[in-house]
């Protein structure tokens, strides 16, 4: 069993990942700035109902401080690190692009160093879809593959997330820091972000409100239940490190889409929605915004070959399971105030 550190541990992902590497019996700790990108109580629960119950504590720490995070390691004698931490959403890196260079460079920049210094076995970290950018037309019959160019990013958030893999592979080659990178292809589920298109969706759905789809409607994102993705990850925790033999230049670091190659409209999405709410859409179309893509669709071939058929929750499934969560957090009188304008 590893000793392992999730940074971003009071969010989405970090959240529910943590609570599961736990309950498989590894030995965890969590570290989370708590910023206020989203409101802040929402992380708190989080906390709360998944890590406490499983045992995890979560250090409040700024990821570029990085004396404190090495102390953090020593004290834990980490040997695994899975770093979700990051300043996250596409649209806001359009007005607010430097606090993706403190969070996603500098911070990431401080992991790498931190994992180097303390003998790390494994570092995993976060990448996104966002960093395939736009595709013309019916971009990927097959879906986007890790081998693909990324050398055109379409949103500051994806220039950012584009160097940290160019930053992981080069602390790979120089200091053979084994990493794996995860391109999370657009992850849904309960305990999720507030200004993500399907919270704002839904909560506009039950107030009868109009909901403003871009790009017309036909944008495609492929989307992917948390549960499906902490499936992942524990499994890619438990392959263990890659060793670079797989590689021609021997280097080891390795990527992974973290998606199900079944793209689905933005309009079809509602649908969903609409019968998992039980609310009519009141649906005005717009273009599409500044940084935003047409199309997203994993293909995860290379994922199965490394870890197995691996669970694949059906949307609708998923969206349900949703808005009943959602329904008793906002029972709970604790809905938080959409921290962006939500859109697909």
């Amino acid at each position: 069993m590893a000793q392992i550190l999730v940074t971003g541990a009071a969010g989405f992902i970090g959240a529910h990942a943590a609570a599961a590497l736990a309950q498989a019996g590894h030995r965890v700790v969590g570290c989370d700035s708590f910023n206020a990108y989203y409101p802040v109580e929402l992380k708190h629960a989080r906390v709360a109902a998944l890590l406490q119950p499983a045992g995890v504590p979560v250090e409040r720490l700024d990821l570029c401080d990085g004396a404190a995070l090495q102390a953090l390691m020593r004290q834990h004698r980490i040997d695994t690190v899975l770093h979700l931490a990051a300043q996250a959403g596409v649209r806001h890196s359009v007005s607010a692009p430097l606090d993706y260079v403190q969070a996603n460079l500098l911070g990431f920049a401080s992991v790498l160093e931190a994992c180097r210094l303390q003998g790390v076995d494994h570092l995993l970290y976060a990448s996104s879809s966002s960093v395939y950018g736009r595709r013309d037309g019916d971009a990927a019959p097959g879906g986007f593959r890790e081998s693909d160019r990324i050398d055109a990013p379409a949103s500051f958030y994806a220039a950012t997330k584009q160097a940290n893999e160019a930053m992981a592979h080069a602390t790979a080659a120089v200091h053979r820091l084994p990493v794996t990178g995860l391109r999370f292809f657009t992850v849904y589920g309960p305990w999720g972000r507030p200004d993500m298109a399907y919270w704002g969706f839904a909560e506009r759905l039950r107030r009868g409100e109009t909901l403003q789809l871009y790009g017309q409607g036909e944008l495609r994102r492929d989307f992917t239940h948390v549960d499906d993705v902490v499936d992942a990850l524990l499994r890619l925790v438990a392959r263990g490190a890659p060793a670079g033999r797989q590689r021609e230049d021997g280097v080891p670091a390795e990527l992974f889409n973290i998606g199900h190659r079944h793209p689905v409209r933005v309009i079809d999405f509602v649908r969903l929605l609409e019968r998992a709410t039980g609310c009519p859409a009141r649906i005005e179309f717009a273009p599409m915004q500044a940084g935003d893509v047409p199309d997203t669709s994993a293909d995860p071939s290379r994922l199965i070959e490394a870890i197995g058929p691996w669970r694949a929750t059906p949307l609708a499934e998923g969206l349900a399971g949703f808005v009943r969560w959602l329904e008793g957090w906002n029972a709970r009188g604790a809905s938080p105030r959409l921290a962006l304008a939500a859109a697909a």
